[in-house]
């Protein structure tokens, strides 16, 4: 199997709600259990439901905000988008990813006009080192699970516990029989920036899954290889936080944030 779900069925009901029904694959698997899915894929797969749902010429998502519910479980699943706050320069999106008669994921997308502010335009993001340039990185590989070991993964050479820049890329289809966008491939990679730059020597004694994923996008970015310029923070009460500057291969185009619930295991 060469992507990450299969397409199984779609519904628009008489108000627009679009329901669509897929199943994962191994590939999608997630690195904390083996009957879940990762977060990455799973939130590639509802970015390509948000992208495709009653596009307007003029106008693109600004920002995702991804809300974690619980386990995504492995197999079947649904995701129903719906508009949940019109407008003609602004629109709120929603997309409810179910598995199991559960809530796994709720995304919220503000979709925004778009116009040229080139003459104002700045960042004080930089950019980094080209990921022709670096080389092949086995540090991802102590982590389990089908979709970590679809990843290629390049790293910069002062990469260190709680900061670091990866580049990672696949070659996995979204969705078996069809093409994906270059924003869906790089969206599908966002999450993965939580395993990036781990604080723990063994990631192992303390978990640190995320609650949530927001990503704020001043680009809309291109190309196959996603830049995670990543620091890693842990509280001193049980809570952390992994941020990341998005980079594709023209430069940064954003930011990420993970809230992290910090357990102690065994």
């Amino acid at each position: 199997m060469s992507a990450y779900y299969q397409f199984i069925d779609r519904h628009i009901d008489e108000q627009g709600v679009v329901t669509a029904t897929y199943r994962s694959t191994q590939h999608a698997q997630g690195a904390w259990n083996p009957h879940e899915q990762h977060m990455a894929p799973a939130s590639g797969i509802i970015a390509a439901e948000l992208e495709q749902f009653q596009p307007r010429e003029g106008m693109r998502i600004g920002r995702i905000s991804f809300d974690i519910f619980g386990l995504i479980a492995a197999g079947e699943f649904s995701i129903t988008t719906r508009v949940i706050r019109p407008g003609k320069t602004i629109e709120l999106i929603e997309s409810t990813m179910q598995a199991n008669n559960k809530t796994c994921i709720v995304a919220r997308v503000w979709r925004m006009c778009t116009s040229d502010s080139s003459e104002i335009a700045g960042l004080e993001d930089q950019p980094v080192t080209h990921p022709d340039q670096l080389p092949l990185w086995e540090g991802m590989t102590r982590w389990p699970g089908g979709y970590i070991q679809s990843l290629i993964v390049k790293v910069d050479p002062n990469h260190r516990a709680g900061h670091g820049i990866v580049w990672l890329s696949n070659e996995k289809a979204m969705v078996e029989g069809q093409e994906k966008s270059d924003f869906v491939h790089l969206m599908g990679m966002v999450d993965t920036a939580n395993g990036t730059a781990v604080r723990q020597e063994d990631p192992f004694t303390w978990s640190f899954p995320n609650l949530d994923l927001q990503i704020h996008l001043y680009r809309y970015p291109s190309g196959r290889w996603l830049g995670l310029e990543t620091v890693q923070q842990y509280g001193t009460d049980g809570i952390g936080l992994t941020s990341a500057i998005l980079h594709d291969i023209h430069g940064p185009f954003g930011r990420s944030e993970q809230i992290l619930t910090l357990r102690k295991m065994g």
